[in-house]
Order: C-alpha cells, then sequence, then structure tokens
C-alpha cells in the first residue's frame, strides 16, 4: 500500500482515484471546491460521473496543504491551463521529494511546453523524484465501472514508469511502460485536435469514409511533428497514438468529439463551451499544435483547417473544402521520411 496525492476532481482524476482506492492505496483528492469535497465524502460526484457509487474510502479534501502532506506520490489531475497554478500552490508547500504523475492531455500556447516541460519549470528540481506521463485510451466513465482499459506509462527513467504502473495495474486497468515522453504526450495532446475535426465531420451529416479520412491523415500529421520534436515514430502505432486517437474520435464520451459535433451542426464556440460545462483541451491545444507547426516547419493541414475555423472565423464547410482542395501528394510520403 501507498499513499497517493491526486490533484484535481473531474471525471479523470475521480476516476483515477477509483482504481488507486481499488488497489488499496491510502489516497486524498484534491478540489478546490469545499462543496465538490463534501459531495465526494459522501461517495458521488454527480456533475463528472453522473450516478455512479464512490468506494467509502475515497477521500477528498480542498486543503491543497494537508493534500500535499499527504504523500510523495502526486497524481496532476487538473485541466492543462491550471497546470502552473496548480504547481506553484504545491510548491509553496512541499518539505521532500515528491514522484509527480500527470494524466493531462495538452500543450501551452505560446511557450509551446509540454506538461512535463511545464512542471519542472514550476517545480524545483530539489522537490521532484521523477516525472511520468500516465496516457492512452481511458474514457472515466467506463474506468469507474470497470470495464478493461490500457494505457502507458512514460518515463526515461524506466525504473519511475514500473513504479507507476505497480501502482495502476489491476484486472481491468493495464498499464504498460514507455521511455519516449515526447511522443506519449504528443500523441494524447493532439488527438484532442483530430476528435475536434471528426466531430465536426459528423455533425455535417458527413459519414465513415470522412471519419476515417481524418483519423488516418490526422495520425499521419501527429506522427510528422511529433518525430521531428524527437519522439519515437512507434509510439504513435501504440496506446497513446492510434490507441488513444481511436477511441476520442468515435465515443459519445468523448469532449472533444461532441464540442467538434455542435460545431458542425452550427453552434458558436461560446454556445459550445457554455454547454458542456467542462474543458476542451483540443480547443486550446489546436493553437499551440498551430504554432508548433510553423515553429518546427511541419505541413499540418487537418490542424490548419481547425485552426481557421476557431480562431480566424471560417465556417466549418469552407474548412473541408479546404482540405479536399489541397494539391495532390503521395500517401506513403510521410512514412517514407518518418523511416
Amino acid at each position: 500500500m501507498e499513499k497517493v496525492s491526486v490533484f484535481g476532481a473531474g471525471s479523470w482524476g475521480t476516476a483515477l482515484s477509483y482504481v488507486l482506492t481499488q488497489n488499496g492505496h491510502d489516497l486524498l483528492l484534491w478540489t478546490h471546491r469545499l462543496e465538490q469535497a463534501e459531495e465526494i465524502n459522501s461517495h458521488t460526484n454527480n456533475r463528472y460521473l453522473k450516478g455512479v457509487q464512490l468506494p467509502e474510502n475515497l477521500k477528498a479534501t480542498n486543503d491543497l496543504q494537508q493534500t500535499v502532506n499527504h504523500s510523495e506520490i502526486f497524481v496532476l489531475a487538473v485541466p492543462t491551463k491550471a497546470i502552473r497554478e496548480v504547481c506553484a500552490q504545491i510548491k509553496g508547500n512541499l518539505t521532500k521529494k515528491a514522484l509527480f504523475i500527470h494524466v493531462s492531455k495538452g500543450i501551452e500556447p505560446d511557450s509551446l511546453k509540454r506538461i512535463s516541460e511545464m512542471i519542472r519549470e514550476e517545480i524545483p528540481e530539489q522537490w521532484i523524484e521523477d516525472v511520468v506521463v500516465l496516457s492512452g485510451p481511458s474514457h472515466a466513465e467506463e474506468v469507474v465501472i470497470e470495464h478493461p482499459t490500457t494505457v502507458t506509462a512514460a518515463c526515461e527513467n524506466t525504473a519511475s514508469a514500473e513504479r507507476v504502473q505497480d501502482l495502476f495495474m489491476n484486472h481491468y486497468f493495464r498499464v504498460y511502460t514507455n521511455t519516449d515522453v515526447i511522443g506519449v504526450e504528443i500523441g494524447g495532446a493532439l488527438k484532442n485536435i483530430i476528435a475536434l475535426a471528426v466531430g465536426i465531420t459528423d455533425g455535417l451529416g458527413y459519414g465513415d469514409n470522412a471519419k476515417a479520412a481524418l483519423m488516418t491523415r490526422g495520425l499521419a500529421e501527429i506522427a510528422r511533428l511529433g518525430v521531428k520534436m524527437g519522439a519515437t515514430p512507434l509510439t504513435f502505432s501504440g496506446l497513446s497514438g492510434v490507441g488513444d486517437l481511436i477511441v476520442t474520435c468515435t465515443s459519445v464520451h468523448s469532449r472533444n468529439w461532441r464540442a467538434g459535433n455542435m460545431l458542425g451542426k452550427g453552434k458558436t464556440i461560446d454556445e459550445v463551451l457554455e454547454e458542456m460545462g467542462m474543458v476542451v483541451e483540443g480547443i486550446r491545444t489546436t493553437k499551440a499544435a498551430y504554432q508548433l507547426s510553423k515553429k518546427y516547419d511541419v505541413p499540418m493541414p487537418i490542424t490548419s483547417a481547425l485552426y481557421a475555423v476557431l480562431f480566424e472565423g471560417v465556417s466549418t464547410t469552407e474548412a473541408v473544402d479546404i482540405l479536399m482542395g489541397r494539391m495532390k501528394k503521395n500517401e506513403m510520403e510521410d512514412l517514407i521520411n518518418l523511416l
């Protein structure tokens, strides 16, 4: 049994707390809202996981200092835009080294930092035992009803990845390890962009042909950028690449797909976000990925088309026309370049 602190009581933070508690660990879940902590201590979190009965030994608090002092293993399950703020609060309460496990999927616009880089910028190295990424095709709604799920723990230090593997792994939650942190983070973040695009085409009434095209060519541009940034090409054929892409583009549980679907049906960004009531990581990540494509001089036509829809006022149908009207090329060009 280990002591574990989870920061962020949204759907994914709560689901991972469920797994860790079921695995026998002494867990404390932090939320900044007192009323949410009280609800979780009454064994529900209905805003994020409606109708789910949480374990009696899953404890929550809105006291961040108590959560920091509880353990030396920190799971960061807050949205990308809150990573720096929460890390700054954690830093002010640290008295010993901790293992940081981040489970969010995004890239910071403008700085173009991955989440592991943001953590290392905010937390002094003297307080970091290691930083591990936990990512893969995993809807919280299915994890808490114990449907089979597989994810990847990524760290350059294999021993740290294996420690996280041991923490989380059980009969319904299988964890693999990987040393390609860049590839796992890029795959997890950028698949949200493609899911937004797929949602848009579904909202426009297009069929499976369009969905398959976007997913296949989307994976190509994710890998194209990731490899240019230093990732291993094979990572994108794994759980945090094609696996996460499939689940996020094809499931009604996917926030990014649902947001895209509403955009395709004619709603504005503001209307979508108001109706969702939850963070849609793909919107912010689209801006970051667009900036990365310019920085690394990597062609990313789907990302560019979605950026035009989200930030430049281009209509969804115009964006589809732009994608379909591009110059001809060889399908294997990307694979040849990667190899």
